[in-house]
């Protein structure tokens, strides 16, 4: 994707300092063979003067590289990693652009480097909303993190949404802005800069603080796992189906215990687990026949097979034999109603 080695241009870039600026910046960028990255403190304490002294010998030392000879002799290379960084949208998740540019640790830091002594680049911090970023036009940064912030108050807190839906709800984020349609790979991008929004391993967007989006447990796991089947499924077909779509070994045994714990989940036959999302209601078949009857009013024993059958995978016999229950009457017409 460069077209230059970042390590042979920081070695030049260093080569035109004093002794003392050079190893300062190489030991606060991790530059050596090692890659290591020593603090403002230890340096100081090699050479018995305060953080703050060396903090003035690196800023100095950066200074110095913008103005040196070889600074101006590898204009073509910077030039290169603007364009590059424009690609990739213009604004970018160090973490992202790390990634993407270099295969190590060492090579990250070089690349870091370039960028940190590189006019063109603005670093910006991490806070409670963005993770550290690189951009080369700060209106655009503003625009996209505004759009990004608008986004997260569009998201409903539980509510998991496809990345291509996502992405038309942030191309519309970002046309109020004024920033002009971009390619989907560039949306993803401008995407993973939030700290607030965040991708499960099914590809599926959502607000970081759901369960949906941090997975933590095999509840969650299972969550996903029935989503993406979209109907009821047995415990046993439950683990299955953590395995399979995520790797993750789990006993069925366990995923029952942790499936009866969390009411996300509502049991409607033997073993089988549906989401409560899917409009199932807790409880056993008697339940299921109250609710139906304090919704609808009295009812004949085929509508309430017909209604109960929606949520519970139980045999008409089991209906009819809950009916009897005293919690139930028979009206003389033949229909039943709660017991007054």
């Amino acid at each position: 994707m460069l077209s230059f080695n970042p390590k042979n241009v920081t070695k030049d870039l260093l080569a035109e300092l004093p002794e003392r600026s050079r190893k300062v910046l190489t030991d606060r960028f991790g530059l050596s063979q090692k890659g290591d990255v020593r603090t403002l403190d230890a340096i100081g304490r090699e050479y018995g003067i305060t953080r703050e002294r060396i903090r003035q010998i690196e800023s100095h030392g950066l200074a110095a590289v913008r103005d040196s000879d070889s600074y101006a002799r590898h204009t073509e290379s910077l030039e290169d990693l603007k364009r590059v960084l424009h690609g990739l949208g213009g604004i970018v998740a160090e973490q992202t652009l790390l990634a993407l540019l270099g295969k190590s640790d060492t090579d990250h830091n070089h690349i870091l480097f370039v960028l940190t002594v590189g006019h063109h680049f603005t670093y910006a911090r991490e806070d409670a909303n963005f993770f550290p970023r690189w951009h080369t036009d700060e209106q655009l940064r503003s625009q996209v993190e505004r759009a990004l912030s608008a986004l997260y108050e569009a998201l409903e807190p539980s509510k998991l949404v496809p990345e291509d839906e996502l992405h038309d709800m942030f191309a519309k984020q970002l046309k109020q802005e004024g920033v002009k349609s971009r390619p989907t790979e560039v949306l993803t991008r401008w995407l993973t800069i939030s700290k607030r929004m965040g991708r499960n391993p099914l590809g599926e967007w959502g607000r970081v603080e759901s369960p949906h989006v941090r997975i933590k447990n095999t509840r969650d796991f299972a969550y996903l796992t029935l989503k993406r089947h979209g109907s009821p499924m047995h415990f046993t077909e439950v683990a299955r189906g953590i395995e399979e779509l995520f790797g993750r070994k789990t006993h069925p045994a366990t995923t029952h215990n942790e499936l009866i714990k969390d009411n996300r989940f509502v049991l409607v036959g033997r073993g089988l687990y549906a989401l409560k999302e899917w409009g199932y209601e807790p409880g056993v078949v008697r339940d299921v026949i109250r609710g139906v009857l304090e919704r609808e009013g009295p009812l004949t024993r085929e509508e309430i097979v017909e209604r109960v059958k929606r949520e519970r995978y139980v045999k008409d016999a089991t209906i009819a034999v809950n009916l009897q229950n005293s919690m139930f009457q028979r009206l003389p017409d033949g229909r039943y109603a709660l017991s007054k």
